[in-house]
């Protein structure tokens, strides 16, 4: 068990693409006329679905940031958000408001110089093109997880990033949660012993699309929803009629997303890697469950430790001398056989709370621990805060990169039936495994 301190910000992540590591303290030079580290950050919203929805809402109280522009192919939902801006800032009735502007195509958001950071919350098969973009433009980005739709979009983005000095913080908001990094610290720190395995608990791989098409949603640009994807018929399923409230199936689609596998599986396996100290790493071998399964494929890492895709309580670490159940609003710490601290059911636990047995937790075992990771107590603040000091943020995106990429091997072994060996220094095969799975065919000149 390493007894090394908190890892650096600027500890550099290696990738296969290459990435140089660039200066994370930045000359002025780098911000725009408009803008200083000092004033308001000028924020685009690129994808206005629920998720984006939910950040708007947020941004949208905080004095450091000013939203000024929102850009979605649907009609609805890019009014929906001009509309949500320009009257959440209307009330302020000071004068001083000059309106939100909407866009359909996010390259004339990004075209804009009074602009200095974008979130982006489109489906999965859009973030790689429009992140590389949003830095080469020379903005800061909030890029919603998965990562990336494939294994090169993750090495291609990296890259970009690095080259471009951006900021990018990906949207693994789990490790700005308390149990989540206290689970982890106490798995670094040996409390549990030497880990040995681990379950992590999330639904099924995506089918092929299978849909039936649809009449066309007016106001809705088709061609440019589906993007980097290939062409398939319209369905509502996938981009929902009008402005929604719940996150659409396209998700569940292998051409668009990836399945639970890079939904919940890229919050868990991240917060299973973080445990194990893998950010800058990955596993070495992937393990089928056998043909169409949909539990059961297993990461085996360098150091023993098998991760398995089954049922359980979110991310269960089990260690020679313990356990350790985290999952959203729930933890747990067995040693010896018995639970020491926990709360998971607020019917079953009565009399106490998630905060007191994670502080329990901490107090008692952590005093003096040797390893402390990086703390965070709020994803959007700690974006924010890496904007104006220049460091990388908790989620940077080589952590977002080595996590999808985990995602994506587990999905090659569902979709394919296969076992294979993985180098995760140079992030290609070293057994098994066929080159093509790294990447997409990409249509039009939406190529990453």
């Amino acid at each position: 068990m390493t007894t090394t301190s908190t890892p650096s910000r600027r500890s550099f992540l290696t990738t296969a693409a290459g990435a140089v590591a660039a200066p994370f303290i930045l000359p002025s030079r780098v911000w725009s006329a408009e803008t200083a580290p000092n004033s308001r950050i000028n924020i685009g919203f690129i994808g206005m679905g629920k998720m984006n929805s939910g950040h708007l809402g947020n941004f949208l109280g905080r004095e450091s940031v000013n939203v000024a522009a929102v850009c979605d192919v649907d009609t609805n939902r890019r009014n929906n958000a001009k509309a949500t801006v320009e009257k959440r800032y209307g009330e302020k009735k000071d004068g001083s408001y000059k309106g939100c502007d909407a866009y359909s195509d996010f390259r004339e958001l990004l075209a804009r110089k009074d602009i200095d950071a974008v979130v982006v919350a489109t489906p999965d098969h859009w973030h790689a093109y429009i992140g590389i973009a949003a830095v080469k433009a020379g903005k800061d980005v909030y890029g919603e997880k998965p990562l990336t739709h494939n294994v090169h979009e993750a090495l291609t983005l990296t890259k970009a990033v690095r080259d471009s000095g951006r900021i990018f913080q990906t949207g693994s908001q789990q490790r700005s949660s308390k149990e989540f990094r206290i689970a982890c610290e106490l798995v670094r720190n040996g409390v549990i012993g030497e880990i040995k395995t681990i379950t992590t608990s999330f639904g099924d791989p995506a089918p092929v699309y299978n849909l039936a098409e649809e009449p066309a949603e007016p106001g809705l640009d088709w061609d440019r929803w589906c993007g980097p994807g290939p062409l398939k018929p319209y369905s509502s399923v996938l981009s929902p009629r009008g402005v929604h409230n719940h996150f659409p199936a396209w998700r569940m689609t292998r051409e668009f997303g990836g399945g639970m596998i890079t939904d919940w599986g890229a919050h868990h396996i991240d917060i299973a890697q973080w445990g194990l100290g893998m950010d800058e790493s990955g596993p070495v071998e992937v393990r089928s469950a056998g043909a169409d399964k949909k539990r059961g494929a297993q990461l085996v890492y360098a150091n023993g430790v098998v991760l398995t895709h089954g049922e359980g309580k979110g991310v269960s670490f089990y260690g020679t001398e313990g356990e350790v159940h985290v999952n959203r609003g729930k933890f747990e710490l067995w040693l010896g056989g018995k639970k020491v601290h926990g709360f998971m059911d607020k019917e079953v636990d009565k009399g106490t709370s998630l905060d007191r047995e994670v502080v329990l937790s901490e107090r008692e075992f952590l005093k003096d621990a040797k390893v402390k990771l990086y703390e965070s107590k709020n994803h959007h603040d700690d974006w924010l805060n890496s904007i104006k000091t220049r460091e990388r943020p908790i989620c940077d995106v080589a952590v977002g990169a080595t996590t999808v990429i985990s995602c994506h091997l587990m999905n090659m072994a569902y979709w394919h039936g296969a076992s294979f060996k993985w180098n995760p220094t140079d992030r290609t095969f070293a057994e098994g495994g066929d080159p093509k799975w790294l990447t997409r065919d990409y249509r039009g000149d939406w190529v990453v």
